[in-house]
């Protein structure tokens, strides 16, 4: 009975793209388009209209798992309450159609799927970029982002991601054989790149090469899972913090210690990767 409550709440907003919004995330997302359109952010640097816009979302209620409901893929747009990644879709989208001076919700939905899904195609739920090192890699690809990790002093990481493909019991959508046979070959694409990462005891030293609003992804311990967690780099007090949406507090907040410090004592996180939007 709850999900289909929770579907007739969403009805209204389920456009033919297979877009899906409920009425409290539509109305705070056209606030944020409002207040993006009333300033000329053309000359704006984008890492500092990232660090901007990813302060409108301070204590922002963390959940889970918003993009898994019931049935074929859709673009799922949940502004109300976000988990990590979404948080971090949500804030570069906003960021980027700031940059584009572009602010309707046809053009957040468009960008919004260009980022979330494999070459900006939003099909069935293997095109969704399931793996943030892959997500990071594909929007690399667009012209979107780039990987400067191993610029700044970054190492080889060994990047071989099965987690999902050998454990469909945990995603409901991998009951379908065919996804999970579909996720295995994307996995072996990702398995087939050239990675980097900083290791965390080494992000206090280099962390001078990382700007505020860069993306940061904490990389995994397990062998078989590349990301644990993502969101921005600001700057406090001269050093680097997270500013990210937290499973701990339950809300998006920007990390008390040190990013370094944050993940010295996390055995699950074994360094960062770190991305820079192009501005385009």
């Amino acid at each position: 009975m709850r999900q289909f409550l929770f579907l007739l709440f969403f009805l209204p907003f389920l456009a033919p793209a297979q877009t899906v919004c409920s009425l409290e995330s539509k109305e705070r997302l056209d606030g944020f388009l409002q207040k993006l359109s009333e300033t000329d952010n053309s000359k704006q640097d984008v890492n500092d209209l990232v660090v901007e816009v990813g302060t409108w979302f301070l204590k922002t209620p963390y959940v889970e798992k918003t993009l898994e409901i019931p049935g074929d893929e859709q673009l799922v747009i949940d502004l109300m309450g976000l988990d990590c990644t979404t948080y971090l879709e949500t804030v570069v989208t906003l960021a980027r159609l700031g940059k584009l001076g572009t602010y309707t919700f046809e053009d957040y939905s468009t960008q919004l799927a260009n980022l979330r899904y494999i070459e900006g195609v939003q099909g069935d739920y293997p095109t969704r970029l399931h793996y943030f090192s892959d997500w990071i890699a594909d929007n690399a690809k667009k012209g979107i982002l780039k990987d400067i990790t191993a610029d700044i002093g970054g190492v080889v990481y060994a990047n071989q991601p099965s987690f999902m493909s050998s454990n469909p019991k945990f995603y409901a959508q991998l009951s379908n054989p065919a996804y999970v046979n579909e996720l295995k070959e994307r996995e072996k694409i990702i398995g087939a790149r050239t990675y980097h990462y900083i290791p965390k005891e080494k992000i206090a030293s280099l962390e001078q090469g990382i700007q505020a609003g860069d993306l940061i992804a904490i990389t995994a311990s397990m062998a078989n899972l590349d990301i644990v967690h993502v969101g921005f780099a600001v700057k406090k007090n001269g050093r680097i913090h997270l500013m990210h949406a937290s499973s701990v507090s339950k809300m998006v907040e920007v990390s008390e210690k040190p990013l370094a410090e944050y993940l010295a004592p996390n055995k699950s996180q074994s360094g960062i990767m770190v991305a820079r939007l192009t501005g385009k």
